[in-house]
């Protein structure tokens, strides 16, 4: 009897699955709705940054997917930005809201059931300022691609297996250059391709994306992406299906392009290794919100949500030896019924009676270093933190 009770806990029937499809309909035939609106005037979607040296914003942003089961949270309020020339590490479990964090600002979470539904992501072009959230299709086309573009995560799947390799970065340049004539179309592509290290250039613009190894094709996409010289540049997971030696020389041309060419970086990535290497400021996402960001040398040298602590634990150390890697215990929380707490609480090995509240407000702990956690409430001035293994505390060491 007990099993039979505890296999009804997660059930659903198909009368409660069909009313929440109805009102989730509902909700996202609206937002379509608005979103399709034609001759939208400029002043609904262009704002001001807070800091204009900033590339991007994410202030409070939240997208949601309107399932038959219920409404996911996959972005649950994400705040940072993104420095003019610098690169941002965005870092966490899978499942956290990295890449649907990307995706919302070039507007491509799959519509109609995903919609970023709260907050705003401002971008800047130098000229103006969007607001992604509300910014039109018909806008979002010339900024996607001329001013901020995508290293996607698989290259095979990102190229087209039917067309050449020269057609598919000659596409982006005479998208946003539509007078552009055919020679220098092609000129500008052969110079990607060489910019990105490829010797046999006008060979690999004849090729199809299955004659080429990983790494070129890799390096294709890394073309496309710069086509256009853009001013933001997003790379989910550049390196995931490389080997280690590919691996660096594609972070190794991604650093060398991004002084070249003076743009910005979001990178995402599960890879501490990688984050260490080439970020300026690291964002710690778990659940769908933002645990803990700071500098580079802050989130390395003194890590201080419990989440942070144990991805550095679980991370391999040269010249230590040990029988198991560490692994941090439990598991997410639905992302559709989530807890009114804080999300981490139930795997924390370090919380305390506080945690028992309501979801952490943000603590400054410098003027680059903030984290959500109720063990630095009461004392954010004396930059206390939590030590490698749970129960020791000390100050931070500069």
């Amino acid at each position: 009897m007990a099993l039979f009770k505890k296999k009804n806990a997660n059930y659903i029937s198909a009368k409660e699955t069909k009313r929440i499809s109805r009102e989730n309909r509902k909700i996202t035939d609206e937002m379509e709705k608005k979103r399709n609106r034609k001759n939208i005037p400029e002043s609904e979607y262009l704002s001001q940054m807070k800091n204009p040296e900033n590339v991007v914003e994410f202030d409070d942003v939240h997208t949601y997917f309107f399932t038959d089961i219920g409404t996911v949270k996959a972005v649950d309020g994400v705040s940072f930005e993104v420095p003019q020339g610098k690169t941002v590490g965005i870092v966490g479990e899978s499942g956290c809201g990295k890449s649907v964090t990307s995706l919302s600002l070039m507007q491509l979470v799959q519509r109609p059931q995903g919609q970023t539904v709260q907050g705003e992501i401002r971008f800047n072009t130098g000229d103006k300022v969007y607001n992604i959230v509300n910014t039109p299709t018909s806008a979002m086309q010339k900024l996607r691609g001329n001013e901020m573009a995508m290293i996607f995560q698989e290259p095979m799947t990102a190229l087209n297996p039917v067309f050449r390799i020269g057609e598919q970065v000659d596409e982006i340049t005479m998208l946003h250059n539509p007078d552009m004539p055919k020679a220098q179309v092609k000129a500008r592509t052969l110079e990607m391709l060489k910019l990105v290290g490829i010797a046999n250039c006008d060979g690999v613009y004849k090729m199809y994306p299955h004659e080429l190894s990983g790494g070129m094709r890799q390096r294709v996409c890394i073309a496309i992406g710069l086509a256009c010289n853009p001013r933001l540049i997003i790379a989910d997971e550049p390196t995931t299906a490389l080997d280690v030696t590919i691996q660096a020389q594609i972070l190794d041309l991604m650093r060398n392009l991004k002084d070249k060419i003076n743009s910005s970086i979001m990178l995402i990535t599960h890879d501490l290794g990688v984050i260490a290497e080439m970020a300026d400021y690291v964002v710690i996402m778990y659940a769908g919100r933002v645990v803990e960001k700071g500098t580079a040398r802050e989130i390395f040298n003194t890590p201080s949500h419990p989440y942070t602590i144990g991805l550095m634990r679980s991370k391999p150390v040269v010249g230590k030896k040990v029988d198991k890697l560490y692994s941090i215990p439990g598991k997410v929380p639905n992302p559709i019924n989530m807890p009114d707490y804080c999300y981490f609480r139930d795997r924390c090995e370090l919380r305390c009676e506080k945690c028992q509240g309501s979801y952490p407000e943000v603590i400054r702990l410098s003027p680059t270093h903030e984290v959500s956690c109720y063990r630095y409430q009461d004392r954010p001035e004396e930059g206390w933190l939590v030590k490698e293994h749970p129960g020791e505390e000390g100050k931070i060491s500069e």
